[in-house]
């Protein structure tokens, strides 16, 4: 979870230390168990299209922290993933890292 999450998550809870972060009434559990329809609603208001679903947050986080760490157990861990082929969908490759890492060995192999 990044900072900036949490801050935010730390405003909502105020001087609160137990209990559900997300409290609902109406579930059994006594806390949300989905956004699901939450987040139907807030994309419908912002005109947002119906083919944006709740997972595209979910693949969008593991793409991001995959590209920028370069960690996949990291991703996998964080995930809840156990199986490198599923954490895998999340590895988009790019042909210029590793042209850029090509071209860096030999650089350093012409100086030698």
């Amino acid at each position: 979870m990044s900072n900036r999450a949490l801050d935010i998550l730390k405003v909502r809870c105020g001087t609160k230390r137990e209990g559900w972060v997300f409290p609902s009434k109406r579930a059994k559990s006594g806390h949300l168990t989905t956004m699901a329809n939450l987040f139907r609603d807030a994309r419908r208001k912002a005109n947002l299209p119906e083919g944006l679903v709740l997972y595209c947050g979910r693949h969008d986080y593991g793409t991001r922290i995959l590209k920028r760490t370069g960690n996949l157990a990291a991703v996998m861990r964080t995930m809840g993933h156990r199986d490198v082929k599923t954490a895998m969908q999340y590895q988009h490759p790019e042909l210029e890292i590793v042209r850029a890492a090509l071209d860096q060995d030999a650089v350093i192999d012409n100086r030698a």
